[in-house]
Formats: structure tokens, C-alpha cells, sequence
């Protein structure tokens, strides 16, 4: 189905229905053409759809369903570049009518419900890795704050580390439980300059380290060396401790 389809059947319907532009799901229900085929591809707005088609979108509010709540949250995470606050969805609607309001968001539950949701939002649909990418860091906030209730006693702290191979675009994501004497090893073994970036003090450096590895896989080099980009090594250096 292609966009100039698409805009064929919002005609079509439209003068069926009396020259009214039909509703998404109304549409989808008479055509059988998905809120997946448009959304994200070609508008990120029925009322966009609707407009190219030569219409005026019907502004007679809808039930919305889950599916359509959670494409609305993965377009408001990627347009901020982050995982919206309660805030950021108040605002989002107040700037486009087509975003529910804040309190529709609230029947996908709480926000680890809701990184569940996207997950699998993002693994059934094409094109979203960079919403999961940003919902996977709440993942990990949320590690760091489970691990706040093991007793202090009980801990054994470590770090995961980011350094930087002299002046080239190679990074290597690993882990030690002395920051210091691990940069000393590493400046013997390799030929250029070793440059300390970032370290993240956690009391699971395994996991945290099998985190940032899957997070940069297709940017990896061999063992753990990693291309990375500035904003690669940014995402990294935001977190200090995951306890």
C-alpha cells in the first residue's frame, strides 16, 4: 500500500460518507488499510493524511485504542530524543491535537509497564530502534534502583569503564574493580596513548557491562572495542553510578 493509495481511499470514503473525511479507525475498519501502513511512514498525523488528500480532518474525538497510545508515546519519545515526562506529553498535546492527553497515557500503566510495552512495540515494527534505544536506559535506571535495597553491607562495588584508543574513534567497555590499576594494564598493551573517558561505579558490573555491549553491538570492533560517536560517548558518560 503507498501513499498515493492511501489518499485514493480518504477521497473515496469521504464522498461516501458525504464528503466527510472518515476517522483512522473508521478508515481502517471500511478499507482494511492499518494505522501501521500510514503512521510513521508517510504522516505522523491522520489529520496530516487527510489534509494532502484535500479534506478537512473530522474532529469528532475517538476512543483510543492501546496500540494507538503507544505509537503516540514511541513518536513523542523520538521527537524529544528521550523518554517523555508527565510534563512532556502535557505539552505534546497541547501542540498537536492528534496526541491524547496526558491522562489517556496513564491507562499503559506505570513507567516499567510501560518500557515492556515499548519493547515490544519496537520488536514487532520496523524502524523504531532508536525509541527502544531510549527506553532501554530506563531499564537500567530502573536495575539501579532495585539493587538500593540490598543492605550497603552486602555490597561489592565495581566499575564499568569507557577509554578512549589514542586519537581513534576506538572505545573499549569494560569492567574492573580498580579503575586506575586497569588503565595501567591496558597503556602497556596497546601501541598508542590510552585515554580514560568515563567509568560507572555499579554493584552488578557484569550485567551493566553486558548492557553497554548489547546496547553498541553493531558498532563493535572485535573483543570489547566498540566505533563509537560522540553521541555514542555521551549516552555512556550520562550515568556515574548504578547501584
Amino acid at each position: 500500500m503507498d501513499r498515493l493509495q492511501i489518499l485514493d481511499e480518504i477521497r473515496r470514503t469521504a464522498k461516501e460518507n458525504g464528503g466527510a473525511a472518515l476517522g483512522w479507525r473508521r478508515f481502517e475498519a471500511e478499507t482494511g488499510i492499518g494505522h501501521f501502513e500510514w503512521f510513521g511512514r508517510f504522516w505522523s498525523k491522520w489529520g496530516d493524511a487527510v489534509r494532502e488528500a484535500g479534506l478537512e480532518p473530522n474532529r469528532i474525538s475517538e476512543a483510543y485504542s492501546e496500540a494507538y497510545l503507544v505509537e503516540c508515546l514511541a513518536l513523542v519519545t523520538r521527537r524529544l530524543g528521550r523518554v517523555p515526562t508527565s510534563a512532556d506529553l502535557r505539552l505534546a498535546t497541547s501542540n498537536d491535537p492528534d496526541i491524547p492527553s496526558e491522562t489517556v497515557f496513564r491507562r499503559l500503566g506505570s513507567k516499567s509497564s510501560r518500557v515492556k510495552t515499548i519493547a515490544s512495540f519496537c520488536d514487532t515494527n520496523e524502524g523504531y530502534a532508536d525509541v527502544a534505544a531510549l527506553w532501554a536506559q530506563v531499564s537500567v535506571n530502573q536495575i539501579a534502583t532495585a539493587t538500593e535495597e540490598v543492605e550497603s553491607s552486602s555490597r561489592s562495588y565495581g566499575y564499568v569503564y569507557l577509554l578512549k584508543h589514542g586519537s581513534r574513534r576506538e572505545y573499549k567497555i569494560g569492567r574492573t574493580n580498580n579503575v586506575l590499576r586497569r588503565e595501567g594494564e591496558l597503556a602497556i598493551q596497546l601501541p598508542d596513548k590510552v585515554v580514560p573517558v568515563h567509568h560507572i561505579q555499579t554493584d552488578d558490573p557484569a550485567g551493566i557491562e553486558a548492557y553497554w555491549h548489547r546496547r553498541f553491538a553493531a558498532k563493535r570492533k572485535e573483543g570489547e572495542w566498540f566505533v563509537l560517536s560522540p553521541q555514542d560517548v555521551a549516552a555512556f558518560k550520562r550515568w556515574k553510578r548504578i547501584h
